[in-house]
């Protein structure tokens, strides 16, 4: 019989492996969240843009996460196919399954950067853009570059899993990371330099995402274990079928919180105009200008969380193969207490530190009104991330486990029925606050539900009772 040759997995301390796996997945998934985050830095330091371009970024964020969903349905669900199909020894099905991601991806790039720039005006409203004219106007020319660049975008973020399946993880990384680093260099060269405001922004976004794509399709031509050809890019309706199915997951988690993200823009926007002081013109655009900036912190603390347990994934998968439930055990234990410290790091700066926090998005150029409702916001949105880091890590291990459908099921109550519900039910009876009460309430309530799955898991993975019979 071959020997196994990643049975390291087997004999390795868990927490080593967890380390080893985890720290690169960790990397890859900030620099990604990187963009965005980058863009608002600069946009908000801009005193010609301020807290109108904070919130016109609010405004097109969730947007970016339209795209990045399709792109990860069709990446990651290629990635599981193709690593399965050269297990088996499917080469055929490997190369045509990568040859069909990239048809795939290329045409849903173009059909959503249309529908982008045909109905943008509407699209933008509903998200929550007209707030005011000033933060309309910024959304409009922010989102319009960013259009532009979404078949780029959307074709980096697919071959990023793809190259991964092909066994070069680093290389993949250092795609994603060239562009990010690309984004970081001409961000403020075009904003402080050249004036470019909201379309420098953009412009220097969507360079960096080329050039990852670029790379990306460097690296196709010279892929390890899978050669390309003519029939490659024949559409296969049976394998697109099978690897569009191992990514819906993927597609869910992300989508759903595009759900969420317009139900708060649009509560801030409505709410925001019945208070005595966001209801005045001048000021209406500071609710979601703060909202944003609070998602974007929440966004680098959930992008550790999720590497944590994405990193986890093949040494879970490995494991339970293996009929080794103690490990299994031992690693989700080791992983919990890690996103629980992670959680608890974080809300220790968002509730200790929100003025400093701030500062970095330009609040000295804005009014007390800003100050005072963005420290508001991080203390009361942010409390319960211990929570919601345990809670992401317990959904991403039950996948891991082979459990895809309760771990998708509980996420999905997540992240629409408490996030979008109580997002829409509680403000009703507590105005403006009402919205920074939902992501606590959601938490809390979603953690309920995960501690008694948890305790579940730990009955399963737990040695049976041996009968002892006495003579």
């Amino acid at each position: 019989m071959e020997a196994k040759t990643n049975n390291f997995l087997e004999t390795k301390p868990v927490g080593y492996l967890m380390r080893k796996y985890s720290i690169p997945c960790i990397i890859s998934l900030l620099v990604a969240a990187l963009y965005n985050i980058v863009d608002q830095l600069f946009i908000a330091n801009a005193d010609y843009l301020g807290s109108y371009g904070n919130a016109a970024n609010t405004v097109v964020f969730p947007l970016t996460v339209v795209a990045l969903a399709i792109a990860v349905c069709i990446g990651d669900g290629a990635c599981a196919f193709v690593s399965i199909a050269l297990g088996a020894g499917r080469k055929e099905d490997a190369h045509k399954a990568v040859g069909n991601a990239i048809v795939l991806v290329l045409i849903s790039g173009v059909v959503l950067m249309t529908l982008y720039l045909l109905f943008m005006d509407p699209i933008l409203a509903a998200f929550g853009g007209r707030v005011n004219e000033d933060t309309f106007h910024y959304a409009k020319e922010y989102f319009f570059w960013i259009s532009i660049g979404v078949p780029a975008y959307m074709f980096g973020q697919a071959m990023n899993p793809i190259i991964r399946s092909d066994g070069s993880p680093r290389f993949a990384m250092a795609c994603t990371v060239v562009g990010a680093i690309a984004n970081c260099i001409l961000d403020p060269l075009f904003i402080f330099g050249f004036k470019w405001g909201m379309m420098g922004a953009a412009v220097a976004t969507i360079l960096g995402q080329f050039l990852t794509a670029g790379l990306s399709i460097w690296y196709l031509f010279h892929m390890k274990a899978v050669k390309l050809g003519k029939t490659s890019f024949r559409l296969s309706g049976s394998i697109d079928k099978r690897f569009l199915m191992l990514g819906i997951t993927s597609f869910l988690s992300q989508i759903s919180l595009v759900a969420a993200m317009a139900a708060i823009n649009n509560m801030l926007r409505k709410y925001g105009a019945a208070d005595p002081v966001f209801g005045q013109a001048e000021y209406s655009q500071i609710p979601m200008a703060v909202v944003g900036i609070v998602m974007k912190f929440f966004q680098i603390i959930i992008s550790i969380a999720v590497g944590l347990a994405a990193g986890c994934i093949p040494v879970v998968g490995y494991n339970t193969g293996a009929g080794r439930n103690d490990r299994v055990k031992e690693l989700f234990t080791k992983l919990l207490i890690s996103e629980a410290v992670v959680g608890a790091a974080a809300t220790v700066l968002a509730v200790g530190f929100p003025k400093q926090i701030i500062a970095l998005f330009g609040a000295a150029h804005e009014s007390s009104y800003y100050t005072d409702f963005a420290v508001k916001s991080f203390r009361i949105y942010l409390c319960m991330m211990t929570l919601a880091t345990v809670n992401k890590g317990c959904f991403i291990y039950l996948q891991a486990m082979g459990k895809a459908v309760p771990s998708m099921v509980i996420s999905m109550v997540r992240e629409i029925v408490f996030g979008v519900g109580f997002a829409l039910i509680l403000p009703i009876f507590f105005g403006l606050d009402g919205v920074l009460y939902s992501m606590p309430v959601s938490d809390i309530l979603t953690f309920i539900i995960a501690a008694v799955i948890c305790v579940r898991i730990y009955k399963e993975l737990s040695p049976k009772p041996q009968n002892v019979q006495a003579y």
